[in-house]
């Protein structure tokens, strides 16, 4: 898959101000599903500077996307960025919490519920969001490696180890769950793509 960076500004000050971004084949892979599946809505939560929300949006004219932000910071920058290259206002940017963010401010019968945020809650954005995809809906989470490191590294943090740890326990979670299918993609920092289980 041949990616084509279509916001090299943002990028720049990804990099400049080392925020994190959605890796490159990750990116595009999920445009690709995008695109494969008819997605149409997509719920973000996590939306940093809005990248991977304009980078989904440019699938088509008709990709929606709702998302949450809390970082005063990011949703100031995801803000202009929106504003200068959202031109078909097909972006939506919600500020809060997604853990408290009143979930009737949403929509509903989204395609896809695409979890970018922080690491550790990945399963509690998981169960508070995904009554609102469609039965057929599809759940992504990123940064499932978390850049590579290893939970054994004995020269790691604590808190970093803890963290690891809870995503190690959400990646055990997804596999076991009676009702969802998952699985993992080894690209960027890892994704999990999930879906419900059909009836028999």
């Amino acid at each position: 898959m041949e990616f084509y960076e279509l916001y090299p500004n943002i990028k720049k000050y990804a990099l400049e101000h080392k925020t994190p971004i959605i890796m490159e084949d990750s990116l595009e892979y999920i445009k690709t599903l995008i695109k494969k599946e008819k997605v149409q809505k997509i719920l973000e939560i996590g939306t940093a500077i809005s990248y991977s929300a304009l980078h989904f949006v440019s699938v088509g004219e008709d990709v929606l996307v709702d998302t949450i932000e809390r970082n005063e910071v990011m949703i100031e920058e995801a803000t202009k960025n929106i504003q200068e290259y959202d031109n078909k206002k097909q972006i939506t940017l919600h500020k809060g919490d997604a853990l408290e963010y009143p979930i009737e401010a949403l929509g509903k019968d989204y395609d896809l519920l695409f979890i970018d945020a922080a690491k550790a809650q990945s399963q509690k954005f998981f169960l508070r969001y995904v009554p609102l995809l469609k039965e057929n809906g599809i759940i992504i989470t990123d940064n499932m490696n978390f850049h590579g490191v290893s939970i054994d590294d004995p020269n790691i943090s604590r808190n970093l180890r803890n963290m690891l740890k809870k995503i190690q326990n959400y990646n055990e979670w997804l596999i076991n769950h009676p009702d969802y299918e998952t699985h993992f993609v080894d690209l960027g920092d890892g994704l999990a793509i999930t879906r419900r289980k059909k009836c028999s």
